[in-house]
């Protein structure tokens, strides 16, 4: 492929780092923290935040060998190819994680838009039919603002991510002004309940807190687009990670040092609520504001980062060569952004939010984030010369606690989620061989 098809090395870590935190902070803990509250009553919503923050250091060691050894467009595409055999089972994973993403990437992007319109209400009443509408329409915005150049993308997202770190850090501080010292916003111990139960109703918040965190990886899906990506994709990731658990705890506790949890588990606008009832209806509109400009922003990064996903499978041959196109000036996959764009604008008029939240955390869990980290632990100690640009610390523990955290999340969701994801690889097993069988190609012969 010529070079004009070829994306270009041009981020830096201030940029790398931004686009991370503005994909990691979006609508999510807007709209989880009451469920989250509600689910564990009170104070006891922290341990929820807390595994989230666990589990993504963890998988974060998993992303971060893997996106500085194949820094490359496509991140887990590219990864599992590699990890288990491009002719290989590396051919089946990789099908398999292009099949979920053609249906979890539109969803991914419509949750965020369906969480800007909801927000939105606060500011002006819409009808259902208007929050569609609202959804559509900046489906269209974020997709038209990425449209150009990625050195102008990248001061874009520097700008955005200014603006998602200054408002939580005047969230928090807020809270710490008006906090009131008869609520519990620290669980006591001694009262705790640690039953059966209790770790049920983690799993099931934790699925909320993790689909916040989620975006810490981003910079794998765009690592053909980073400068020195041997080290500017791991800093970018572990400094994320710990900027927003600092960030997203201190946002919980803040809430439940103003507002009653009774209260706060069944507040629509949660954040709007904290801000009214410091000062006023006002401010509390103005954050609301922020708050969606944080949302716009978040969309903006996810949509970066998975408009590269297809394009990598296409360049490979493994998808529609339409999404390999590359725009001759702009150097963007141009063709995988407005189809990409065109898919989340039409599920955004269809899905609710609730759902989709749980679905996207599901769906990815064996595909993408097991398989990434069984696929590193046996490649290390298959191809022991190998070279690692970076290694993780402690190798294997942190692979093998992503890989406890995230079963104990798949399997203690509603069970409708694990048959939809279940049923999604099933299908898509099914379509792989029958194409493995019309190109009389059957990678699981060969001893792997």
């Amino acid at each position: 492929m010529n070079d004009s098809n070829q994306l270009k090395p041009v981020l830096k870590l201030k940029e790398s780092l931004a686009i991370n935190l503005i994909d990691m902070v979006g609508i999510g803990p807007f709209i989880t923290i009451p469920f989250v509250i509600s689910t564990l009553n009170g104070s006891q919503s922290i341990y929820a935040w807390i595994l989230g923050c666990f589990l993504s250091f963890m998988d974060a060691a998993v992303w971060a060998e893997l996106g500085a050894k194949w820094p490359a467009a496509g991140g887990s595409y590219v990864f599992l190819k590699s990890l288990y055999g491009k002719q290989k089972w590396g051919r089946f994973f990789s099908f398999l994680y292009i099949w979920q993403t053609s249906i979890q990437a539109p969803l991914v992007i419509a949750s965020g838009a369906i969480g800007f319109a909801q927000y939105f209400c606060y500011l002006i009443q819409l009808d259902p039919l208007q929050q569609k509408m609202l959804a559509g329409a900046l489906v269209l915005l974020v997709t038209f603002l990425l449209y150009r150049n990625m050195v102008t993308v990248g001061k874009m997202a520097l700008f955005f991510g200014f603006i998602v770190i200054a408002t939580i850090v005047l969230l928090i501080l807020s809270g710490m002004y008006a906090y009131n010292p008869s609520l519990e916003i620290i669980p006591k111990f001694e009262t705790a309940d640690f039953s059966a139960a209790f770790f049920v109703a983690l799993g099931m918040a934790s699925t909320k807190t993790i689909y916040s965190y989620l975006g810490y990886y981003n910079v794998c899906h765009i690592g053909a687009e980073i400068e020195n990506p041997e080290k500017n994709i791991p800093r970018s990731m572990f400094l994320s990670i710990g900027i927003i658990s600092c960030l997203y705890i201190g946002l919980n506790s803040s809430i439940l040092a103003v507002i009653p949890w009774q209260t706060a588990k069944d507040s629509t606008f949660i954040v709007s609520l904290f801000v009214e009832q410091i000062y006023g209806q006002i401010a509390a509109q103005i954050a609301t504001g922020l708050i969606l400009v944080i949302a716009l922003s978040s969309l903006f990064a996810v949509m970066l980062g998975y408009s590269r996903v297809p394009y990598a499978a296409a360049k490979d041959g493994n998808f529609f060569k339409v999404f390999a196109k590359v725009h001759p000036h702009k150097n963007i996959p141009h063709n995988a952004l407005l189809i990409l764009g065109a898919l989340a604008f039409v599920f955004s008029l269809l899905f609710k939010m609730k759902a989709i939240i749980t679905a996207i955390v599901v769906m990815r869990i064996l595909v993408q984030f097991i398989a990434q980290s069984i696929g590193l632990i046996r490649f290390r100690y298959l191809f022991k010369m190998q070279k690692f640009p970076f290694k993780m610390w402690l190798f294997p523990i942190p692979p093998i606690m992503a890989i406890v955290v995230w079963l104990f999340v798949f399997f203690t969701v509603d069970k409708v989620y694990v048959f939809g994801a279940l049923t999604i690889i099933l299908i898509g097993s099914v379509v792989f061989l029958l194409q493995a069988k019309k190109q009389h190609h059957w990678p699981f012969l060969p001893a792997v």
